[in-house]
């Protein structure tokens, strides 16, 4: 079974890379997007375990062990 399964999963791919070279409408995306897309996924992820750390630094632990 193993034998038989190997080139079938590889149809997929052979199908969609052939289809992909063949393609004529092509764009050029400057480095600067993936950059900018970067800094800013860096930014959200910085914001949000900043928001996160001083709620948790201002929060009152008296009242978190009381509910537990």
């Amino acid at each position: 079974m193993k034998d038989n399964f190997k080139p079938q999963m590889l149809i997929p791919v052979n199908t969609f890379s052939t289809r992909w070279k063949n393609h004529h409408y092509k764009i050029d995306i400057e480095i600067w997007v993936f950059v900018a897309a970067g800094i800013l996924t860096i930014g959200v992820a910085f914001l949000t375990v900043s928001f996160q750390s001083i709620k948790a630094a201002l929060m009152n632990p008296v009242k978190s062990l009381k509910s537990e």
